[in-house]
């Protein structure tokens, strides 16, 4: 199999590299990623071929994921019995609750997810892989 046209790997930049770290290590552990590289100033999970890098950002700033840029990254979670487990979880490992009136619908009728955000605002959704069971 080919990994033409897959993703490679993505770089996230966050203000404070050792506030931001634990959630997103929480994240991907349960997501299935593991740890891959760490240094001064960055850490990186690796899933298959693909990895994911959270590192400090070289300038000051503030992440707004309703600027022009990138909104989010969503993830595929498993059964929907997981993706409600990772909900009740998230508070606990850094990760704030969004939509929590529309939840687990905010997506569409037919769209069961979890919509998280982080002390820096990133926002991550973890999708169903069984959205009408």
């Amino acid at each position: 199999m080919s990994d033409f046209g897959s993703l490679h790997h993505v770089e996230i930049q966050v203000s404070d590299l050792e506030a931001s770290v634990g959630s997103w290590a929480w994240l991907f552990d349960i997501l299935g990623y593991t740890p891959y590289q760490e240094w001064n100033g960055g850490r990186s999970w690796r899933h298959g071929s693909t990895y994911i890098v959270v590192a400090s950002a070289p300038r000051d700033g503030i992440h707004d994921r309703r600027d022009a840029g990138l909104n989010h990254l969503a993830f595929h979670a498993g059964a929907t019995q997981n993706v409600d487990r990772l909900w009740e979880a998230a508070p606990q490992n850094g990760w704030n609750q969004l939509y929590v009136d529309r939840h687990p619908w905010a997506g569409g009728d037919e769209h069961y997810a979890a919509f998280l955000d982080n002390v820096e605002r990133f926002k991550v959704e973890l999708v169903a892989t069984d959205p009408t069971e």
